[in-house]
Formats: structure tokens, C-alpha cells, sequence
């Protein structure tokens, strides 16, 4: 009898855990439209592991594990608007609680472009890190301005998208609602990327947490934001924003991406031409090399996913700018935080201005410029005179802090020319002022250098990028 009873006991157990399960397993659908009605084929729609595209009558399904996914989102067609309200992007996505408590059922609306066009402008923008009220107070004051300035010239002629790579916060979650406002109507249509910075440090992010758990570390980003990993498409681009950090509460992570997310870029991929130009959005970098500490740990898997691509990765983190020309398809972007050095002064840890990258997508093809917060666009270098470096005390030192192996920095000494600049590896002079004592800013190998003969009255640099655009600065000695 007792036997019976513990049999009993197992399987009506059992049994709940199956319909327990079962309830966690939805049948999602809808469609995706036009403002008129009309279906639109060919959409690619994912729940964060499973993809489908849309049919002739623009009608999806997705058989969803609510405890793993918790949004639907799709990729808006180059032929459709970036959907936003207020300049915040939106509509793209629906959160599955949504879904499960309306049946199931979810269509997404898309407005028609006029015309199909092929060049618009991007902007990255890294790291506001906004922590306190007075951190918040320069974001607004000084960089959102600026951002303001710049989009109100750049779109009389193209569109313009905003992606913020991470740390839109410093672990203070009461400034979500500030920090959305104040990125409202700047005249872009603005992304968001989530950073270390941004989880709820009472909670692991939501692969480390049991499944089904109501609370996890980026909850609080998605409730403004939705989803972490999402892609979309504009002209002849296809860009994707991917979380690579393995939040483990507190404020501990690891730089890296799960394999579930690696699937998730492989499928998302395959949807879309081999040999296209790709922009890779996320927060930590993956090949720095001067100062390697951040890189994700998976850099050669996420390598491999991306091999088929032209791809041009924008990531923040590290608060410098590094340039990483990983192959003949894959360029990094490691930019200068718009808030520098934790808004403790004027400067990255590099040394490079606070900022954010302005690019110019013509086609299948950048052009890309960093933008100093209250700086002209000319400000592409810091020039220091003889005696200002104090480890470089006899020579005359720039600062070019978007660098890559294309560019090109010249020096001439009293009208004469004297030939490139010595490249050198050190801490930039401005940000070790800035360090307590007995800390050292990090290296940094966009430093040249030259020695002027004793006697010599003036020098002038002159920097040529990959562009072929020549900038300039002069010093008296």
C-alpha cells in the first residue's frame, strides 16, 4: 500500500512538472505589415534562439521556451523606417510576457521607405557611465548637446542612427529613466548596447539564474530597452548589437559570449548575403593589444562566426581608443568613452578627448572620424611641446588617437620637412596628471614622437589618415 502510494505521489508529481513545463512552451505567431495592412515577406523574426521568417502573407510562428527567451524581436528590412518613438528605437521587439498574456499573438507594423537609400550616417557613441547626479548633469550639459549639433547638420542631407555601446549607467539603475530622456529626440534614431554597468548587481545576468526566474542582472535594461541581442538592416548594412559579458552578480563578470549567443549570431547571419558589409555593436572589445585587459574571452569563435563578413566592430569599455586591423575583413573599433576617464576631467585613459565616433556609410563602405566632445571635427591630434611629456622631456609628442596603419604622422622643423614621426608606446601625459599617487594611466601606442635640434623655433605635425585628409598643428619651442 505504501508502495502504491509513494508511486502514486512520483507520478502525480510528475505530472505537474510536466504541465509545468508545458505551460512555459508557447505557440507565438502574428505577422508583420505595412501601416495599411499588407504583409511583408521575407522578415527574419527570433526569440533570442530559435528563427523563422515570415511567409508570403508576412505571417510568422515561433515555438517559445519562456523561461530562456524573454523577447520577439525582428530585423527591420532595409527597405522599412528604423521603427522609434520620440527618436528611441522601438517597435522591433515584444516582450513574450506580453505575448503569453495576449494569446500568443503579436503583429509588428512597419512604414514602407519612400525610396531606398543607401548612405546614412552612424554614430557610436561609448560609456556615458553616469553614476551621480553631477555625472548626470555633464552627460546633458556637455556631451547631448554636442551629439544634438552634430545630428542637426548630418541629417539635412541622410538619416542618422545612434548606438550607445554600454555603461549607460554605473550601476545605479534609479538613473535608467533619466538617461532615456535625455537621449530622446537628438534627431537620430537611437540603440541601445548593455555594458558591465548596467545589471542590477542584486542578481546574476539571466543564464546564470534558474530557469524561469522573475528577476535577473538585465532585467532592468530591457524593461527600458528590450532585448540585448538584435539585429536590423539599413541600405546596403547589416547591424547587429550583442551583449559579451557574463554578469555573475555584484558587479563581477567575465568579458565573453555564451555558445547559445555565438548560435544566435550564426543564425542571424545566415540570413543574410555572404560578402556584406556587417557592423558588430557590443561593449567589451575582443582584440585590443596594447592593453589587452577587457578582451572577451571567445575571441576567435566569435572570429570564425563573423569570417564570410566585411565587418566593422564598435565597442567601448576600456575608456581609449585602440584601432585593431584583426583581418582583412574584420576592423575594431575600440572608441574613447563620452565620458573619458569616469568623468574626472577632459580625457580617455589613452588620452584621446571625451567623444564618440561619427561614420559615414556610403554604400558598402566607412568613413569614420572621432568627434571630441566641444571639439571640431579638425581636433584629430594633441600636440605637446618640447618639455610637456615629462618621460619625453627632449622631444616633441602627438597624440593621434585614431590611428591605424594608414595613417601617416610628419613632422617639419622650421619649414623644413624631416620625415615620420617616431612611433612609441607610453602613458599619455594629461591623464597621469589626472592619477592618484602611485598609479599609473594606461599605455598606449598612439604616440609619436620627435627630437628638434637645439636652436630650432618651431615645429609642425601634420597627421594624413586612411582617408587621405590632412590635419594640422603647429608649436613654438
Amino acid at each position: 500500500m505504501k508502495g502504491n502510494q509513494l508511486f502514486l505521489g512520483i507520478l502525480l508529481c510528475g505530472l505537474g512538472l510536466e504541465a509545468s513545463a508545458q505551460q512555459m512552451m508557447f505557440d507565438f505567431n502574428g505577422k508583420v505589415a505595412d501601416a495599411e495592412g499588407r504583409g511583408i515577406a521575407g522578415v527574419v523574426v527570433n526569440d533570442g534562439y530559435s528563427f523563422t521568417r515570415t511567409d508570403a502573407r508576412g505571417a510568422w510562428t515561433l515555438k517559445t521556451d519562456t523561461t530562456r527567451s524573454k523577447f520577439v524581436s525582428i530585423s527591420v528590412p532595409a527597405d522599412y523606417a528604423l521603427p522609434q518613438q520620440d527618436g528611441l528605437a522601438c517597435g522591433y521587439y515584444v516582450p513574450v510576457r506580453t505575448l503569453a498574456k495576449e494569446g500568443g499573438k503579436h503583429d509588428f507594423v512597419l512604414e514602407k521607405r519612400r525610396e531606398s537609400e543607401d548612405d546614412f550616417y552612424y554614430i557610436a557613441v561609448s560609456d556615458p557611465q553616469v553614476r551621480t547626479d553631477s555625472d548626470m548633469k555633464r552627460w546633458r550639459q556637455e556631451t547631448v548637446p554636442d551629439l544634438k549639433e552634430v545630428i542637426d547638420s548630418l541629417k539635412q542631407t541622410r538619416e542618422v542612427v545612434g548606438m550607445t555601446l554600454g555603461d549607460l549607467v554605473f550601476d545605479n539603475m534609479t538613473l535608467y529613466e533619466e538617461y532615456k530622456t535625455s537621449v530622446k529626440n537628438t534627431g537620430a534614431t537611437f540603440f541601445q548596447c548593455i555594458g558591465n554597468h548596467d545589471f542590477d548587481k542584486r542578481y546574476q545576468d539571466l543564464h546564470n539564474m534558474a530557469a524561469g526566474t522573475p528577476v535577473y542582472g538585465e532585467m532592468r535594461f530591457n524593461s527600458f530597452f528590450g532585448p540585448t541581442d538584435y539585429s536590423f538592416n539599413i541600405g546596403k548594412v547589416h547591424v547587429v548589437t550583442m551583449k559579451n559579458l557574463n554578469y555573475v552578480g555584484k558587479t563581477r563578470y567575465i568579458e565573453c559570449m555564451t555558445g547559445d549567443q555565438i548560435a544566435w549570431l550564426k543564425k542571424d547571419l545566415s540570413y543574410v548575403p555572404k560578402g556584406s558589409l556587417v557592423i558588430l555593436n557590443m561593449h567589451a572589445a575582443a582584440w585590443n593589444s596594447v592593453s589587452a585587459g577587457g578582451n572577451i574571452r571567445n575571441a576567435g569563435e566569435l572570429q570564425e562566426a563573423l569570417k564570410d563578413y566585411n565587418v566593422h566592430v564598435f565597442c567601448g569599455h576600456t575608456h581609449f581608443c585602440q584601432n585593431n586591423e584583426v583581418s582583412d575583413n574584420l576592423y575594431e573599433h575600440n572608441i574613447g568613452a563620452a565620458c573619458g576617464a569616469w568623468w574626472a576631467g577632459w580625457v580617455n585613459q589613452c588620452g584621446a578627448p571625451n567623444g564618440y565616433m561619427v561614420v559615414d556609410v556610403q554604400g558598402d563602405s566607412l568613413k569614420w572620424h572621432y568627434k571630441g566632445t566641444r571639439r571640431d571635427f579638425s581636433y584629430q591630434f594633441r600636440l605637446y611641446g618640447k618639455g610637456e611629456f615629462k618621460t619625453q622631456s627632449s622631444f616633441v609628442v602627438a597624440n593621434v588617437w585614431d590611428w591605424d596603419s594608414a595613417c601617416r604622422v610628419v613632422w617639419y622643423q622650421d619649414g623644413k620637412p624631416m620625415g615620420d614621426m617616431e612611433q612609441f608606446t607610453d602613458s599619455d601625459q594629461e591623464r597621469s596628471t589626472q592619477m592618484k599617487p602611485g598609479s599609473k594611466a594606461p599605455l598606449t601606442d598612439h604616440l609619436f614622437r620627435a627630437m628638434p635640434a637645439d636652436g630650432a623655433k618651431e615645429v609642425k605635425v601634420e597627421l594624413t589618415n586612411r582617408f587621405g585628409e590632412t590635419y594640422t598643428q603647429t608649436i613654438r619651442l
